[in-house]
């Protein structure tokens, strides 16, 4: 018996209305629009009203995707949401989007892989439909990344924005879909990009509070220098592991942290930029809906063709990072 081919039938994305520019940034913390695009490439980011939470911008992309794969919300089987910017600690931000969706067949559970998470996902998503046990999986990346970023912070309140990307995955033609995945972590690097506050280790006190310690802390340079190294090493993995070289590639849909790591990934796999889809300087570090925000307007854009060879790679805290190749 031939394994299932699974792929993408659907995809959906969604950014809230509010635009803080670089310029408003300038009003804020002591940076200017030069440095912020030099060393970033990020121009502006989205803002979710007071009244969204993840689980609002998950379910607009959702149905985006729903509608874009032909199927409802009773078909799924399974929710998948990666996130570090739950609406709670629990219920799981899967299961309030289950509730807004109507999708009562579903099993729902969050992934927390920061910005690799979405990647994450799509592995756990794919290997439940080869084996059998569901045919349709609601894959979502969805972050209110404004609610934990300091603003006083002038090193990374220029970085995060928020939104919201997500697919359905199920079966596809032989020789489409997926053809390999390489997750990895590194847990040594796990101070480098965190929030001390708030769990078990830190509990939310009236100090923890006046400490900032509930607000992203990084090490850029430390984060820097890994995402450069295991960008391009994660996409040459998959590459390797799909039986493809970096010629087979048709598009590259990278994390979007910061177009140097980018171009870094692209001079590595031997690419010109427009082999990649950036839109770091309209939305900045969007976490785990970076990649499923790029891929979603790459295919709105018709930048995806059938059969086209795709490479969605990123890193995060963890320190994590994945890869996958995909033929659409």
């Amino acid at each position: 018996m031939n394994e299932i081919a699974v792929g993408i039938l659907g995809t959906g994305k969604y950014v809230p209305e509010r635009r803080l520019t670089n310029q408003d940034l300038e009003r804020m913390v002591e940076t200017n629009d030069e440095w912020i695009v030099t060393r970033t490439g990020i121009r502006e980011r989205r803002i979710a009203a007071q009244e969204q939470a993840t689980s609002d911008l998950a379910y607009e992309a959702s149905v985006q995707a729903l509608k874009s794969a032909g199927i409802s919300a009773e078909e799924l089987d399974l929710i998948i949401v990666a996130t570090i910017t739950p609406d709670m600690f629990f219920p799981s931000t899967a299961c309030l989007l289950q509730e807004k969706l109507g999708a009562k067949k579903a099993a729902a559970f969050d992934l927390s892989a920061a910005c690799s998470g979405f990647i994450y996902g799509l592995a756990n998503a794919t290997g439940f439909i080869k084996m059998g046990m569901y045919r349709h999986v609601l894959v979502v990346g969805a972050e209110c990344l404004s609610r934990i970023t300091d603003y006083t912070d002038r090193n990374t309140s220029i970085l995060f924005g928020d939104g919201a990307g997500a697919v359905i995955l199920g079966e596809v033609p032989e020789g489409r879909g997926f053809k390999s995945f390489k997750l990895g972590a590194d847990g040594s690097g796990g101070e480098l990009l965190k929030i001390s506050g708030g769990g078990s280790r830190l509990p939310s006190t009236e100090q923890s509070v006046s400490e900032r310690r509930h607000y992203i802390e990084m090490n850029g340079r430390d984060v820097f220098k890994f995402a450069v190294r295991v960008m391009g090493s994660a996409a040459e993995e998959a590459l390797a592991s799909a039986g493809y070289e970096k010629s087979d590639i048709d598009l590259l849909v990278p994390h979007q942290a910061n177009i140097r790591i980018i171009q870094s990934a692209l001079e590595r796999l031997d690419l010109s930029e427009d082999k990649a889809m950036i839109n770091l300087d309209r939305y900045g570090n969007v976490s785990a809906a970076s990649i499923p925000l790029a891929l979603a307007e790459a295919v709105e854009e018709g930048r995806v063709k059938e059969g086209d060879c795709l490479v969605l790679v990123g890193f995060g805290g963890g320190l994590t990072w994945g890869a996958s190749v995909l033929v659409w």
